[in-house]
């Protein structure tokens, strides 16, 4: 039901807590294809950015009293769309000259089109597309950008991610990370980098860092901050859906298919990683609730992926990972020597320490955890100051029969450890050693 205003009735009851959860879900689900749209109609990236903020804000001072507009994402576009023309305006009475984006053939320049945000008809399907990140994306990982500026940038743009959040995925401070993300979009600005899709020629350098930034951004939905939520499925799932999109630009491209597959793979788990608030690691998960549609998809994915070299190597070891995981219908029949092999693999060709402690936990699987347990030296300069690997060791530890390091290691991991959920658990495996 609606009102004669256009905008769906919403009683006092509903329009606390749910509204919020409304604007944050649009926020979610519309910041970058919203960002992309309007920068491409004005070509004012340093000005789209606080107008869209600006927009939301307003959503949520007026929205509680007027109700949410029929079409919300047009609401935000056309307030978002006239507080740029406003700037605009007003730079031209102060007579400032400001260089404009360069954007594709199809933009027009920054006027007042006339669009009604009180009209709910206003843009409707038709204020973007699927595919409107995907410009924005490619000029956040522009190569004449710093290379630890590009992920930052498209993650904060795109995705619309927190300054802080990405700082604590890059482990720098976030000033330092707010600092590098104003310079990266000056330049942008400055230099004349363009809003566009870039020619086929030049597509192969740039796919590296995008297939990275949306793997960062998948990642960053399992990969616990502070406060009690384990999981951002709604982040890892916008994640997935610009890998679609990226696969759909470029299917022959290895990199894409691999990604498309491993994301593919390891999202269709997420019915199953928590119970009742509570973590469930793999050897526990109720397999029944795995997305066997999507881990159909994702196994005919990886079945189309020869060795490469490279980051398309990289990824499709990754994705190799992901599918012996989701092939095995119980936690017993996982073919563990095959993993600690591609782990292998991954190690040589990387050199991470995160690969080399994840190959720890398949070597204890494999070979017991003694075996494990010696792969983890050398780790703590690498990753100490996490958590996760002092809860690796400690559950090595425990299965070793070494429970007074296991009690020590998994001690160390719960004061490192910031996310409520993941601390109950470590608490809870702590208590089980403690009390025996």
């Amino acid at each position: 039901m609606t009102s004669t205003s256009g905008r769906s009735s919403t009683s006092a009851d509903d329009r606390a807590h749910p509204l919020d959860e409304q604007l944050a879900s649009l926020h979610r689900q519309e910041w970058g294809r919203l960002l992309s749209v309007l920068v491409t109609r004005t070509r004012r990236l340093d000005l789209a950015e606080d107008a869209l903020a600006e927009a939301f804000a307003r959503a949520a001072s007026r929205w509680p009293d007027d109700g949410v507009p029929r079409n919300p994402a047009a609401w935000l576009f056309v307030t978002a769309h006239r507080l740029v023309i406003g700037r605009l305006r007003h730079e031209a009475v102060a007579g400032r000259v400001v260089p404009l984006l360069a954007v594709g053939t199809a933009t027009t320049r920054p006027t007042d089109d006339g669009l009604d945000a009180d009209d709910p008809a206003t843009g409707g399907e038709s204020i973007g597309g699927e595919d409107e990140r995907l410009p924005m994306l490619f000029l956040c990982c522009h190569p004449a950008l710093s290379a630890d500026a590009r992920s930052a940038l498209a993650l904060r743009l795109v995705i619309g991610t927190p300054t802080d959040e990405i700082a604590r995925l890059f482990l720098v401070p976030t000033p330092t990370m707010a600092a590098r993300i104003t310079r990266a979009k000056q330049k942008i600005v400055g230099t004349g980098i363009p809003l566009a899709l870039p020619a086929r020629d030049r597509l192969d350098e740039r796919l590296d860092v995008v297939c990275r930034t949306i793997l960062l951004a998948f990642t960053a939905g399992y990969t616990p901050g502070e406060g009690p939520d384990l999981l951002r499925i709604d982040v890892a799932s916008d994640a997935v859906e610009l890998a679609r999109v990226l696969h759909r630009f470029a299917p022959d491209d290895e990199r894409t298919r691999a990604l498309l597959a491993l994301v593919t793979l390891q999202h269709a788990r997420r019915d199953a990683r928590v119970h009742d608030g509570r973590l469930v690691t793999l050897a526990d998960q109720d397999r029944t609730r795995w997305r066997l549609d999507e881990i159909r998809r994702g196994l005919e994915l990886v079945a189309t992926l020869p060795p490469s070299t490279g980051y398309a190597e990289e990824v499709r070891l990754q994705a190799l990972l992901a599918a012996e995981h989701a092939r095995a219908s119980t936690a017993e029949a996982t073919d563990w020597a095959r993993i600690v092999a591609v782990y292998t693999e991954l190690e040589s060709l990387t050199g991470s320490p995160v690969v080399r402690m994840n190959r720890a936990v398949a070597v204890a699987e494999a070979s017991g955890p003694a075996a494990g347990l010696a792969l983890l030296d050398g780790l703590d300069d690498a990753l100490g100051d996490g958590h996760r690997l002092h809860a690796v060791r400690g559950e090595l530890a425990a299965r070793a029969g070494d429970v007074p390091t296991a009690v020590r290691a998994v001690r160390a991991a719960i004061e490192r450890c910031a996310n409520e959920v993941e601390r109950r658990h470590l608490a809870e495996r702590l208590a089980t050693w403690t009390s025996t």
